[in-house]
């Protein structure tokens, strides 16, 4: 019998209260008939709360593998569960969700729930809708609801570290007057983890204004700062980054040289394609060898039309430059 064969039933048996979540199963879950779901939110309740998680996060794992299956309508049954760490999953699962009507459930959450995991899960899954908002995706009166929930939330004097990064880090793509601000105290501040966050905010804005304190980031002590300096140079795509990018490249941490290539890849152009072709080409690069070949791949360099003769070319001067003074 195959898994299409199980009556649903036997399915919703399998995986609620057989030793080991039968995985394969899982997929039964996508696109439910109405009957189905019903059924399936009848017994949910009856299901031990670290089973409920522990399927819940299997769910999250398979939507990130895979794009064709879809199981928002269980991960917003599921923002209700008494269980914390069952609400944290399904909000995960909900990230790039763009069903309008979760808006509010998910803003309710931020705001009112007992549990600091969960509003901060809150926050992160509406960084989505705010992207939405700019993108011109959603009505222009939606947004503003979005933006002055993480405000509040962000502003309030006992709210805690990891729920204000998750604000900010949401407002990033925000045309708010008030977010460079909120941006440049955080970088400013003594705090490694708002800092962090502020560069993660700045990479979100698109905006080249914050390229002077991205290129300062990637000289950071911090690991963690260099990477998403990195990140962030690649989200604004500004050539301007590429020296440092290509310095960056050597880095001792793995994370912060595997960060720059992501990043050559989102910058584009023939410069960023030239470094690229250098390292795929260099054994001192062998470690990053499989990501760089993932980018060139991915890139649509100059939408299909690239000269590779160019770079073939060893009087370039400027990639000259680049060959010997930053490699």
């Amino acid at each position: 019998m195959t898994e299409l064969q199980i009556p649903f039933t036997a399915v919703l048996d399998n995986l609620f209260y057989a030793p080991t979540i039968p995985l394969a199963q899982l997929y039964r879950l996508t696109d439910m008939a109405e009957k189905d779901f019903a059924a399936f939110k009848a017994q949910w309740s009856e299901v031990d709360a670290d089973r409920r998680r522990e399927l819940v996060r299997h769910l999250v794992d398979i939507c990130e593998e895979n794009y064709l299956v879809d199981f928002s309508p269980i991960f917003a049954f599921c923002l209700q569960d008494p269980a914390p760490e069952v609400r944290v999953a399904a909000l995960d699962g909900l990230w790039d969700d763009t069903n309008l009507r979760l808006i509010s459930p998910i803003i309710d959450l931020l705001q009112r729930d007992d549990v600091l995991e969960v509003r901060v899960a809150a926050a992160q899954a509406l960084a989505h809708y705010v992207l939405m908002g700019e993108w011109g995706q959603i009505a222009p009166t939606m947004t503003p609801r979005i933006v002055e929930a993480l405000l509040a939330e962000y502003d309030k004097p006992e709210t805690a570290v990891a729920l204000k990064r998750a604000a900010l880090e949401a407002l990033g793509a925000a045309n708010h007057p008030r977010l460079p601000g909120l941006i440049r105290q955080a970088y400013n501040s003594r705090n490694h983890d708002m800092q962090l966050s502020a560069v993660f905010a700045m990479g979100s804005s698109a905006d080249e204004r914050w390229l002077p304190q991205i290129l300062e980031a990637m000289e950071s002590d911090s690991d963690e700062i260099r990477i998403e300096a990195a990140r962030a140079a690649g989200a604004i795509g500004s050539e301007e980054a590429l020296p440092k990018l290509a310095h960056l490249a050597v880095d001792d941490n793995l994370e912060v040289a595997l960060a720059v290539v992501e990043a050559l890849g989102a910058i584009g152009g023939d410069t960023a394609y030239r470094m690229l072709v250098q390292m795929s080409q260099e054994t001192h690069f062998a470690r990053l060898h499989e990501a760089v070949d993932e980018a060139l791949e991915q890139a649509d360099w100059l939408g299909g039309s690239l000269d590779l003769m160019r770079f073939a070319e060893d009087d370039d001067e400027e990639d000259e430059a680049w060959e010997d003074e930053d490699f």
